[in-house]
């Protein structure tokens, strides 16, 4: 039997350590060993990748991770009462596991592990959509990591993967879906969480692709869409007016009617805009 498998319940160590789930973090626990190793396998064969997580909480997902067999994880907690729950499992896996306090938002996973990366996390709800925006935006592509296996509240989840034409299409199914294949894995109910959230969540798996679609530089893309899904419901040579004074020119030079709603345009109409723009 490995240092993991003799680690206590999760239940018996969030009560030891005092480790009740804090709103203000955006904290929902996943204590279920079986379905924090289902999320780890999701991510694929781990043994050859370091793997990076975010908000691990009392470590649930933290031990499916290890049992999977990931080389290494790094993982960044908030939350210091959650620190000696997880020194605990590094002991349990020595060598594999190393923790730091701090803000993920701060932290360069690229110093601390080796290449091939996957982010793997159950994200705080709070940081999820802001931390996915930065890691599907970088300059330069491929970025530092391969992968992303992610929990999202379900509606979140549904927007990254959707299609050009229905509600959910905005701008993270154009940033995810530009450099990268994004697919919905399996859903989860509130009750597999600790606390319960009030709505179903979804883990999302995202592969960067070797090049992007269409070239679009990234920065000017991320505004391009900013702008345009902000005001989804209006036209937009009018929801765009701010970007240059000569819009309707620009949406024009990119096969976009300045009548269109962004919800109709595809992913290289708004790639061929941002290079418009840019030019």
């Amino acid at each position: 039997m490995s240092g993991l498998e003799t680690l206590p319940p999760l239940r018996e160590v969030i009560a030891r350590h005092g480790l009740a789930a804090r709103k203000a973090l955006g904290q929902n626990f996943i204590l279920d060993l079986n379905l924090t190793r289902r999320i780890a396998r999701t991510a694929g064969d781990l043994s050859a990748s370091d793997v990076f997580e975010v908000g691990p909480g009392p470590g649930g997902l933290t031990r499916g991770l290890l049992m999977e067999g990931a080389r290494h994880v790094l993982a960044v907690e908030k939350d210091a009462r959650c620190l000696p729950a997880l020194e605990e499992i590094a002991a349990a896996a020595p060598g594999r596991l190393t923790v730091l306090q701090g803000d993920a938002l701060q932290v360069d996973p690229t110093r601390h592990l080796a290449p091939p990366i996957r982010v793997v996390a159950n994200l705080p709800y709070n940081v999820g959509t802001e931390l996915l925006v930065r890691w599907l935006t970088p300059a330069d592509w491929p970025p530092w990591w391969a992968s992303l296996t992610l929990m999202f509240q379900k509606e979140v989840a549904e927007r990254i993967v959707a299609r050009p034409g229905g509600r959910a299409y905005g701008r993270l199914a154009v940033l995810a879906q530009w450099r990268a294949e994004a697919r919905i894995a399996f859903a989860l109910p509130p009750a597999a969480f600790t606390p319960p959230p009030r709505v179903s969540s979804a883990v999302v798996h995202i592969e960067a692709l070797g090049a992007p679609r269409h070239p679009a530089p990234a920065a000017t893309l991320q505004r391009v869409t900013a702008a345009a899904f902000n005001q989804r419901r209006k036209m937009l040579r009018t929801a765009l007016k701010g970007l240059a004074p000569d819009i309707e020119t620009h949406l024009e030079a990119a096969g976009i009617d300045p009548t269109a709603r962004a919800e109709t345009v595809s992913i290289e109409r708004f790639c061929a805009l941002a290079r418009s723009l840019e030019e």
